[in-house]
């Protein structure tokens, strides 16, 4: 594996950490205080600033050190995620991800913003809680206690102190508890890729009580001082009930750029309590519970010195990089043989272990380029259409259908099927990162519209093909924008509606009859129709007496160039966007419907297929074409009688269906395969159900039977034409179109196809 493949694999788990750090900020913001939600949101960033740290990447180290420190304020509980304080922390969120992507992709990233957060979160690690949150904040008023030792040499240097800050010792001495002796001395390698030999002390005073002594002796005189070079190390006593596997814990990110000896201490006196016999040059305990100050201080003096190293060779990155999967691995890849458990600790040792295996025990995974899952499908669709064509070939001539090649036929049927749903279920990935996406959209339009919207997301765990999920973040950026800043009103005018000051922007996902619905709905004004009426009029899209039903006015909001917005802004006011939501939906054969309540808010509705790849279908036969109509659109079929047919107005027809009546359409009459209305006593009625257009029998003129068909673009190869959605190989090598049910109840209802654009006329 080469230094770019490893580079990959650090940036794959940046995405994973970020989606981490984000949600769990997100759970914060809605008032969980789960110490384990804000250790996770602290592990993402420190996981992200080690491997940055090891690719040289300095900005994104420089960042995330601030940013964890502050992080850690709030894991030590002298600073409270109050609203104020998880604003800021979202927004370095955000930058966060800015550096990833510009360090992987290249570009840059507002250096503004940048500093202007760095300062924020200094001020928070230093207690300046930001004014709207300080009164929920008592301040914290430790006394500062410095030890500084005495001058090593003539030129009058000496080491600067420093805190780890806040750790409570235990008020009571532990008594009958292994005590294990701990020599640390870090590698200079563990600075550059930013780690820090306090926090990692810190960590390691939370196992039990704990002495300390630093070692001093290798410090060099001034003029021999190399600020990229480690000189002190520790000599530590830690008297603990966790076992040795969770000292080693502590470690895990930074075991390879130190050396660590751990040993258990059998001594009588050291089990009864007695104090062991330590080196002379003592490290304060007392400064354990400074203030933070000191330790930010010398932590950012650390950090800056490391960051100077501009050549560090390939042999060390390689292996410092910061992957989770080999660093753990290596971790639980520890046998007890080689290690010995004390006896004074079994019970506790083990189980502590216990839970640590059973925390580690994740289901195992392997990364796998998109193109080659691509290619597999590919070749398991050839394979269907292949499979197809073979059976055909010897239903044809087998005439009593019991031959031992057709019976091997019928399971090879069964197993391709198989092959093809699992080859599927690979591709199958959650909605969850593309809706994690959506609330940095709220919060910067929420923050440039001066509104206060709150994003709630539901059936994030909704899986669908990946094809699809690439494509929703277009459309889905573009109506969050519209519904906070057309949908959602002022807070000044919704609390004198009677709302909350608060918008609710929803935002969810479900299967539904083999399908994925998306809506996002918002609790705002709704669409204001005679502004859009008005609009449109303006904008010659209607007539001035046009008669036009509300879904029919909603829907014009979605035509080129419509915007109801009275200036042009950085958000809206050029009228693209709802055009490209719809023309987004519709390339991918989904489709998207509005309801609107005046007062109330708006849900937009977006049905989409479940994969791009296959679909199950009905084989029909129009006008001798043959069609496929997708088997999820169909509620039914039926054999229609000449008393369930009755005439309405001067062409449309009515079919009786238990006591109901719907609109009968004729589908080789709309896509123009013949001039007039074929008999429906002599064919076939297919009842389908499409989002938003209700029931519509199809008359078809026989069916052919049910298959699963692998989809193959008619755009990509040809052209888009109305009524269809895309293309298929039947089993005899002939080409199906497959039927756009959408369209056609949409020109049923007085939405006719254009001639000019009609099926007949593109061939």
């Amino acid at each position: 594996m080469d230094m770019n493949e490893i580079k990959e694999i650090f940036f794959q788990e940046c995405e994973e950490q970020l989606a981490e750090l984000e949600s769990g900020l997100l759970k914060l913001n809605d008032g969980d205080r789960d110490p384990e939600t804000v250790n996770a949101v602290f592990r993402a960033v420190h996981s992200i600033k080690g491997g940055a740290g090891a690719f040289g990447l300095d900005d994104l180290v420089s960042f995330a050190h601030v940013f964890e420190t502050t992080l850690d304020c709030v894991r030590s509980n002298r600073l409270d995620p109050g609203p104020e304080v998880l604003k800021v922390m979202l927004k370095s969120a955000d930058v966060l991800a800015d550096l990833t992507n510009a360090a992987r992709d290249g570009g840059s990233v507002d250096e503004a913003r940048s500093r202007q957060l760095i300062k924020e979160l200094e001020a928070l690690a230093n207690g300046e809680v930001p004014q709207a949150s300080a009164a929920a904040v008592e301040p914290v008023a430790k006394p500062v206690a410095v030890v500084a030792p005495p001058p090593v040499n003539d030129e009058g240097f000496q080491p600067v102190a420093f805190s780890f800050d806040d750790f409570d010792a235990a008020e009571e001495p532990l008594m009958d508890m292994p005590v294990y002796e701990i020599v640390f001395k870090p590698k200079s390698d563990l600075y550059a890729k930013g780690n820090e030999a306090t926090l990692l002390l810190r960590d390691l005073s939370r196992l039990g009580e704990m002495s300390i002594h630093c070692d001093m002796g290798a410090l060099p005189t001034l003029d021999r001082l190399s600020p990229e070079s480690a000189y002190f190390f520790w000599k530590i006593s830690l008297k603990t009930d966790k076992g040795e596997d969770a000292i080693r814990t502590v470690f895990e990110f930074a075991e390879w750029d130190c050396d660590l000896e751990i040993s258990l201490v059998e001594d009588e006196a050291t089990q009864s309590g007695e104090e062991l016999p330590m080196q002379p040059v003592p490290f304060d305990l007392s400064i354990l519970d400074d203030e933070p100050a000191v330790l930010v201080g010398v932590v950012e003096e650390e950090e800056q010195l490391a960051s100077r190293r501009q050549d560090r060779d390939a042999a060390v990155s390689a292996a410092g990089t910061a992957s989770n999967v080999l660093q753990m691995a290596q971790s639980a890849a520890r046998t007890p043989a080689e290690k010995p458990a004390p006896a004074a600790a079994s019970a506790a040792a083990q189980s502590a272990a216990a839970q640590q295996a059973a925390a580690s025990a994740a289901t195992p995974t392997i990364r796998v380029d998109l193109d080659r899952v691509d290619r597999l499908i590919n070749l398991v669709g050839e394979l269907v259409i292949n499979q197809a064509m073979l059976s055909q070939s010897v239903v044809e001539n087998d005439n009593n259908g019991t031959s031992s090649i057709n019976m091997g036929l019928e399971e090879l049927q069964q197993l391709t099927r198989e092959i093809q749903d699992s080859v599927m279920a690979i591709r199958a990935q959650p909605v969850k990162p593309v809706f994690q996406r959506m609330s940095r959209i709220v919060r910067e339009i929420a923050d440039m519209t001066g509104k206060s919207v709150r994003l709630i997301t539901e059936g994030e765990n909704t899986e669908v093909d990946k094809t699809v999920i690439d494509k929703l973040a277009e459309p889905l950026t573009h109506m969050i924008r519209n519904a906070v800043d057309h949908g959602l009103e002022t807070p000044e005018k919704r609390l004198a509606a009677g709302k909350s000051a608060e918008g609710t922007v929803r935002l969810t996902a479900k299967h539904r009859s083999g399908r994925i619905v998306i809506e996002l709905a918002d609790d705002g004004a709704g669409i204001n129709r005679e502004k859009v009426r008005q609009k449109a009029i303006d904008n010659d899209l209607i007539t001035a007496d046009a008669n036009l039903s509300d879904e029919e006015i909603d829907n014009l909001i979605f035509h080129a160039g419509f915007s109801t917005a009275d200036k042009i802004s950085d958000i809206s006011g050029r009228g693209v966007g709802m055009d490209v939501v719809k023309r987004s939906i519709q390339a991918l054969g989904g489709r998207i419907n509005i309801s609107s309540k005046p007062g109330h808010g708006s849900v937009f509705t977006m049905s989409l297929p479940l994969t791009l790849a296959v679909l199950d279908g009905m084989v029909v036969t129009v006008a001798n074409q043959t069609l496929v109509v997708p088997l999820t659109a169909i509620v039914e079929t039926l054999q229609p009688e000449a008393a369930a047919i009755h005439s309405f107005g001067s062409n449309q027809r009515l079919i009786s269906i238990r006591n109901s009546f719907c609109p009968l359409v004729d589908v080789g009459r709309i896509l123009n395969f013949r001039a007039i209305q074929a008999n429906p006593v002599e064919g076939v009625a297919l009842l389908v159900e499409s989002e938003g257009g209700g029931q519509r029998a199809l008359m078809v003129d026989a069916i052919q039977g049910q298959r699963q068909v692998v989809i193959k673009s008619l755009e990509a190869n040809y052209t888009h034409v109305p009524g269809i959605a895309a293309a298929t190989i039947l089993g005899d090598g002939r080409v199906a179109l497959i039927l756009d049910v959408d369209a056609i109840v949409a020109a049923s209802r007085g939405h006719s196809l254009k001639p000019e654009m009609s099926l007949a006329a593109a061939g």
